[in-house]
């Protein structure tokens, strides 16, 4: 199995402060050595476009991101629990389309409000009702019959 280490990964270890980059190299030291050691607390990415990336346990707060595949095993990134997580959901790893090589590829989705159009039906020309038509008062027709 290749054991791997992205750049991606050094870049966030930079970031965290000493006491956490210890405890990082310690983990990632000890998954060089046996990555199916049951003490490693795997978690699966559930949200993430990639189905291999898991996160592993360092401490209470910080995640190490690991892309785990038959072959391969790579260390993608480090961060805090929430800002790990989001990391992996957003990411993929591809080949790179000329040169065969694997890149992390991010996923960005763009959300835009559809305004549905509403159609305007021709006004019916209003014809009176009945019960709405002015009154016509005609003089009633009284005929005096002499008898």
């Amino acid at each position: 199995m290749n054991f791997l280490i992205a750049d991606t990964f050094q870049a966030a270890l930079a970031k965290l402060s000493n006491e956490e980059q210890k405890a990082v190299k310690v983990t990632v030291f000890d998954l060089q050595q046996d990555p199916s050691s049951p003490g490693f607390k795997f978690h699966r990415v559930d949200k993430s476009k990639d189905p291999n990336f898991w996160s592993v346990w360092v401490n209470r707060d910080i995640r190490l991101i690991v892309h785990k595949t038959q072959s391969s095993f790579l260390i993608a990134y480090v961060d805090h629990h929430d800002d790990a997580y989001k990391w992996a959901e957003r990411r993929r790893i591809d080949t790179h389309p000329c040169t065969g090589a694997a890149q992390i590829v991010e996923v960005r989705e763009r959300v835009e409000e559809i305004t549905i159009p509403t159609y305007v039906q021709p006004e019916k020309p209003q014809v009176a009702h009945a019960a709405e038509a002015p009154a016509r008062f005609y003089p009633p027709l009284f005929l005096k019959l002499s008898t």
